[in-house]
């Protein structure tokens, strides 16, 4: 049912660019041509609508209908198109950290601790500084340079 209404739904989009771009326009005419287009009023009578107007008016009404419907089933269908997408190309997805190894560095030096995406324990979630580095400068504002000539 969906691609039966999608085809309709082209094929009335195509048809309504048609009659639009078929039509000619309110001062078409020779005085038109030459910027006199004074003989038709804005608000004033039309005379009989012709095929093209009558055709245009069908095709604008079958548009908004099937595209209303589209909309509709499209919306019970249920989901989103960003669903769709693959885990790894999500914009939102971190990248999962892998541990470090275990074995000692050269040296006798302790290996760096694998990055976890955490703050380094100790500090106040904040500023992710250890507390004694917190203390030292904080809540003090710089000292305002001084002005010698």
């Amino acid at each position: 049912m969906y691609a039966m209404l999608l085809i309709i739904h082209i094929l009335v989009c195509v048809f309504l660019i048609l009659v639009v771009l078929l039509q000619s326009g309110k001062a078409a005419d020779l005085a038109g041509a030459f910027g006199g287009g004074g003989s038709q009023t804005a608000l004033g009578s039309r005379g009989a609508a012709t095929f093209l107007t009558k055709a245009t008016t069908i095709s604008a009404v079958l548009f908004m209908i099937t595209s209303l419907s589209l909309a509709l089933m499209g919306s019970r269908r249920g989901g989103s198109v960003l669903e769709n997408v693959p885990a790894a190309a999500a914009p939102d997805s971190k990248p999962t950290a892998t541990p470090a190894p275990a074995t000692p560095a050269p040296g006798g030096a302790a290996p760096a601790p694998a990055n976890t995406g955490k703050p380094p324990a100790g500090g106040n979630g904040k500023t992710g500084a250890p507390p004694a580095a917190q203390g030292a400068g904080a809540g003090k504002e710089p000292a305002a340079p001084s002005k010698s000539k």
